[in-house]
């Protein structure tokens, strides 16, 4: 089957678990992934011609899809690719689903500045975007100029920083069915090639040695707190190694949750769900999930 006017095959009862970084979850009742601006809202605009739910995957890398799946159309943007870079801006428009460590590379490898810190960030554009990804003290919402944003009803507008509402890894696009379709970053050129390639590699290289990237996992599974780091917590707890079925708290670090043995969706989020159990008894502390939950748990 393809949307009505497009080559683009839609599919029914598409699995989602090779779509996830986690590598678990059940099938979309429907799925897209198109390779267009015009897909895109064309997909948006089926869904809504025929009372579907809307869900939006983008990589799958900060998801946890249910082993019941997910009712509706989910779209993924793992195609929407295209770059440009302006020399004379030392701006860059990316797609959605530009995995934002390759645009990390290609800009320290042009010697501009400004988006070393999202070397080791697994995601797309377009998640970064949504959620104010960040590491070494940088988020997006120091480099980002706008965002194109796709409505359910098919339309696009553009918004800054300050619309996005930015405060700690969330903006007002957190749990809203509006999808971002491209983003600008404005960056800094005129570094040596070598000098910004450096700090690059760095900030790789330290990710490598304190994440654990050799499993199946989301990234960080909670948000931090203001007073600790949520890992150090969880350590504090001895939990490091504590596992739920295939699931496991992961000894490297201790906000990272890994596939370790064929786990399922259900043993994720039932260690997630321990995890905040024991950290609020002992610490009176709520630890809210980074990654995003989809279906039915």
């Amino acid at each position: 089957m393809y949307l009505p006017g497009t080559d683009c095959p839609i599919f029914r009862q598409a699995s989602l678990e090779s779509l996830t970084s986690f590598r678990v979850g059940g099938a979309a009742e429907w799925y897209v992934a198109p390779r267009s601006w015009e897909a895109l809202q064309t997909s948006f605009e089926w869904a809504q011609s025929q009372g579907l739910p809307l869900t939006v995957l983008g990589a799958g890398s900060n998801l946890l899809v249910s082993d019941r799946g997910v009712d509706g159309l989910a779209v993924g943007t793992r195609y929407l690719r295209d770059t440009q870079f302006d020399p004379d801006t030392g701006q860059v428009s990316a797609g959605a689903g530009k995995p934002i460590a390759t645009l990390a590379w290609q800009l320290a490898k042009r010697g501009w500045q400004g988006m070393e810190w999202a070397v080791g960030i697994p995601g797309t554009v377009g998640g970064a975007v949504a959620m104010n990804a960040g590491a070494h003290h940088s988020n997006v919402a120091d480099v980002l100029v706008s965002a194109l944003v796709l409505s359910p009803d098919g339309t696009i507008e553009e918004l800054t920083p300050q619309d996005l509402g930015y405060s700690y890894r969330t903006s007002i696009l957190q749990g809203d069915n509006r999808l971002v379709v491209q983003a600008t970053f404005q960056l800094q050129p005129g570094a040596t090639k070598a000098e910004v390639m450096t700090t690059t590699q760095q900030n790789l290289q330290q990710r490598k040695s304190s994440q654990p990237y050799h499993l199946p996992s989301c990234g960080s599974v909670f948000r931090n707190p203001d007073s600790h780091s949520a890992g150090w917590l969880i350590e504090q707890m001895g939990l490091k190694g504590y596992q739920i079925g295939g699931a496991q708290v992961a000894h490297r670090h201790a906000n990272f949750i890994l596939n370790c043995n064929g786990a399922k969706a259900d043993d994720i989020f039932r260690l997630i769900r321990y995890i905040q159990e024991q950290v609020e008894y002992h610490w009176s502390i709520s630890l809210k999930p980074e990654v995003r939950l989809l279906g039915k748990f």
